[in-house]
């Protein structure tokens, strides 16, 4: 599989596909990420908890406060590990049109969590982007 580094193929490429439902980020401890009956999208242990990423339902389902709820955009290239400037072309973009943008990276795709009221502007802005001369 080719895993691509050049930004202009990467943006090009990118192929933003939206995911069904709405996720949430929640903080919780090691003892009661234990004894949860759910298998979040993300888990990633911080000093302070362990941040999760799980769908909406399933956060409200176990009793996990949350503070704001995102879509999410998954960009189906696969784009390699050691692309430079990829990620920063896209969220400054979004950032331009006063987007925020939260980025989880994993081994072959980029996925964007976008607040759920963003994501069909989101969506036209990164179709620009891809269509653009770089």
């Amino acid at each position: 599989m080719v895993r691509i580094t050049d930004l202009g193929t990467l943006l090009k490429s990118m192929k933003p596909r939206v995911a069904d439902g709405e996720f949430v980020f929640c903080s919780v401890s090691e003892t009661l990420f234990s004894s949860l009956k759910t298998k979040p999208l993300l888990v990633f242990r911080e000093e302070e908890g362990i941040t999760l990423i799980l769908e909406r339902r399933a956060a409200e389902a176990n009793g996990l406060p949350y503070s704001s709820v995102w879509g999410l955009i998954t960009l189906t290239v696969h784009s390699g590990l050691t692309a430079v400037g990829f990620l920063a072309a896209i969220t400054n973009k979004l950032a331009e049109a006063g987007i925020s943008v939260n980025v989880a990276s994993a081994y072959y795709h980029d996925h964007l969590f976008i607040p759920v009221d963003k994501m069909d502007t989101a969506m036209r802005l990164l179709k620009e982007l891809s269509e653009s001369e770089l």
